[in-house]
């Protein structure tokens, strides 16, 4: 703020003074109460309460002290950070400052120029990054440019891409790649640029269904994206194709799935299955308190193989006893679950490379009396979708923290990509020839030339 000097200006500087340190206490109030929301949801849901200091229900000697904590932290995405376990433990909550973005996240809604990318580090560097397009959206504004899944591109806007400007560089609302040509190993620029724009994109999951027939063998081949419960009618519809089809054997492509919905997970497995109906698919741990509240209903921490979806519909069963599923570095959460879910009861063959290791799950909080959008607080959308449970199988594993490690390692080769459902395609190839072949594999495969930083 200007000090002024002359008196003229005195009265103003009085009333912009006065309603500066308003703003201020108002701010203070504000996120008091914001921060006030984030401690009790944390305290009564994360999975890691017992191991956070400042969680615990003896930290506060009164009410004095924990508004004095409280007020210790100017937003509440610091006392959020500040409430979680190390990095090393808990890699995965989040915080919204609007819970409608949120939601369309999980609903698999998001604001995209349309191209699904992966991020990796140039040959011998720990810094700079590369992009390469792993596949593009349809009605996307990518999907109308001169781009296509293996487009390389190294920076944006003119600047290199690194490890810490690539936030900021790709989440403008509008910007334009450089690209570059990928020869054995070197990203050389090509001298080439796009500009994409971003806007409100709903992703449908189910992105390639195939059936292939080898012999007397009957593959079918699902590239599926995301655990997007809004397309549970469709993704049963799929499995409707492949009854019709006869199919004898599935490949589950899950190179790109990140994850979603746990209901939906289960819901997949009794598609593939159908002859475990209300056996036991996962179970989940919650901390001490909530395993407490569900004591008098455990069957609530259950998911079981079911034979109808969640909206009454009969679901699809193939009845298999074995499932071959691709998987790469993006293959996480409930795509783990889903495999370590089968694995007691069928034969899982992994295909790909090693997934991310999520064996943990999140539900969201909102600032309301039941941390649901009851009656919720209407002065802010901040929302929360901490973790709040491990998920094991059957056999109570699930200790894949370092992910599952592939039966058949194939990595995607940059120099010969293919198009993703196409029996030629190098991972698809592989699965086809290993279930060709009886469990042998013919492919050697490529080296993982470069290191995985995110997607």
């Amino acid at each position: 703020m200007k000090n002024y000097t002359k008196l003229i200006f005195a009265s103003v500087f009085f009333i912009i003074t006065f309603q500066n340190c308003t703003n201020d206490y108002d701010d203070i109030i504000h996120h008091r109460k914001v921060n006030d929301f984030i401690w009790k949801g944390m305290n009564q849901y994360y999975y890691w309460q017992e191991n956070v200091p400042n969680l615990y229900d003896t930290r506060f000697l009164n009410l004095e002290d924990y508004n004095s904590f409280l007020n210790q932290y100017a937003s509440p995405e610091s006392i959020f950070q500040n409430l979680r376990a190390n990095s090393s433990t808990d890699k995965f909550s989040t915080l919204f400052s609007d819970y409608d973005e949120l939601e369309s996240i999980l609903k698999g809604t998001t604001k995209t120029n349309g191209l699904d990318y992966e991020l990796k580090y140039k040959s011998n560097s720990q810094t700079e990054l590369f992009g390469w397009v792993r596949y593009v959206l349809p009605n996307s504004d990518a999907s109308s440019k001169s781009i296509n899944r293996g487009t390389i591109f190294f920076a944006v806007d003119g600047v290199a891409l690194t490890t810490e400007n690539y936030k900021s560089l790709l989440s403008k609302d509008t910007y334009t790649l450089s690209l570059a040509n990928y020869n054995n190993g070197e990203i050389t620029p090509n001298g080439e640029t796009i500009s994409l724009s971003k806007s409100q994109l709903s992703e449908n999951p189910i992105s390639v269904k195939n059936v292939f027939t080898i012999g007397d063998k009957k593959i079918g081949y699902l590239l599926y994206n995301g655990f997007y419960s809004d397309y549970k009618s469709q993704l049963n519809d799929v499995f409707s194709y492949f009854l019709s089809q006869n199919v004898t054997h599935l490949i589950l492509d899950l190179r790109y799935n990140s994850g979603g919905s746990i209901e939906m997970a289960t819901e997949l497995a009794s598609m593939i299955t159908g002859q475990f109906n209300g056996e036991i698919f996962a179970k989940q741990l919650w901390n001490e308190k909530m395993t407490n509240r569900y004591s008098s209903n455990p069957d609530a921490l259950l998911n079981k193989f079911t034979n109808t979806l969640s909206n009454g519909s009969q679901i699809n069963s193939l009845n298999l006893s074995k499932l071959y599923v691709i998987t790469s570095k993006a293959t996480a959460s409930a795509s783990e679950l889903l495999i370590n879910g089968l694995t007691p009861y069928i034969n899982v063959v992994r295909i790909g490379g090693i997934t991310t290791g999520k064996n943990v799950g999140s539900i969201t909080l909102y600032d309301s009396p039941t941390f649901t959008k009851d009656n919720i607080n209407p002065t802010h959308k901040y929302a929360i979708q901490p973790i709040v449970l491990k998920l094991v199988n059957k056999d109570n594993f699930g200790s894949y923290q370092n992910g599952f490690f592939p039966h058949v390692p194939q990595y995607e080769d940059f120099n010969n990509l293919g198009i993703l459902g196409d029996s030629n395609e190098l991972l698809l190839s592989t699965a086809l020839n290993y279930i060709q072949n009886n469990g042998r594999q013919i492919l050697q495969k490529n080296k993982n030339e470069h290191q995985f930083f995110k997607d």
